[in-house]
């Protein structure tokens, strides 16, 4: 199985706890989870850019957005079917639009979790 890498942003409380599901998720150790927030990481492209969209990469195919949520779910078995229905290009597609509206209310559900952090 080709090993995944996983960048995420370690700055979002949406992000920390989407993770750490996904590494409970992850029983095989199959995916390497990178901080792109944290400057001491590596990082494949710019950082910003890293920071803007969810990003993996699969062998030697670096993905972004809906396409790097699939390469996720395929390497956790719990969601594997998820990531194979993905590989289909109207389902990938309109998991990319799902996953640009999410992006333009991502601040405000940051806001929210944050200030849920604050009062539990």
């Amino acid at each position: 199985m080709t090993r995944l890498t996983v960048w995420h942003d370690g700055g979002c409380p949406l992000c920390r706890r989407e993770i750490a599901l996904m590494r409970r998720l992850d029983r095989r150790g199959a995916i390497d989870f990178v901080d792109a927030s944290n400057s001491e990481a590596s990082c494949p492209i710019d950082r910003s850019a890293m920071l803007a969209r969810f990003h993996a990469r699969e062998g030697d195919r670096m993905l972004s957005g809906a396409a790097a949520f699939a390469a996720m779910w395929r390497a956790i078995p719990l969601l594997r079917p998820l990531g194979l229905a993905a590989r289909n290009p109207v389902v990938l597609a309109g998991l990319e639009r799902v996953y640009r509206a999410f992006l333009h209310v991502r601040p405000r559900l940051q806001s929210a979790v944050r200030k849920m952090d604050r009062t539990a």
